[in-house]
């Protein structure tokens, strides 16, 4: 079967710069001294929440500062130093490469699925086979469904859709 290459795919959570999300060894140093306002080689909840405001143009609840904080603070004192600001700045990126694979695999599926039905139909299948150049009879293309048609309805939701996409 032809299916759209595995493209590459963060929760509502606010993130941090992308220059954050790529930063590494003197870069994320510079980083962590551009959050540490007050210069005390630990970052708090409201000086992440300035330094995403500034860099985002995005506000940040102080809760959820507080619980990006939280997310990584091993030693429990509520504020980030630099090896658990390391981890956030890890976490963040990998949130943003989940989120970026969601977004591919949506544009994706979109592509198979039948227009307003929300999901892939044999027939919404055949049509795109088709269109990328392998001709299928709509019977390979049931077959070709029922393999990863978790709940048997005959077509298959962007939750199947990604599970195939995984296999």
């Amino acid at each position: 079967m032809v299916v759209a290459t595995k493209p590459m795919v963060v929760a509502s959570k606010p993130k941090l710069p992308s220059s954050a999300a790529s930063a590494s060894g003197s870069e994320l140093g510079s980083l962590f001294a551009a959050f540490d306002k007050d210069s005390d080689g630990r970052i708090s909840a409201a000086e992440l929440r300035v330094c995403m405001r500034a860099t985002l143009g995005e506000e940040v609840s102080a809760e959820d500062a507080e619980a990006l904080v939280a997310s990584v603070d091993a030693d429990g004192d509520g504020l980030l130093d630099a090896d658990e600001f390391a981890r956030l700045v890890h976490h963040a990126e990998v949130v943003e490469e989940e989120a970026e694979r969601h977004r591919g695999l949506r544009l994706a599926f979109g592509m198979y699925e039948m227009e307003g039905e929300g999901c892939i139909t044999p027939t919404s299948l055949k049509r795109m086979l088709g269109r990328l150049g392998a001709h299928q009879e709509i019977d390979d293309c049931r077959a070709m469904i029922c393999r990863f048609d978790l709940d048997g309805d005959g077509v298959l939701s962007f939750d199947e859709f990604k599970i195939m996409m995984n296999a």
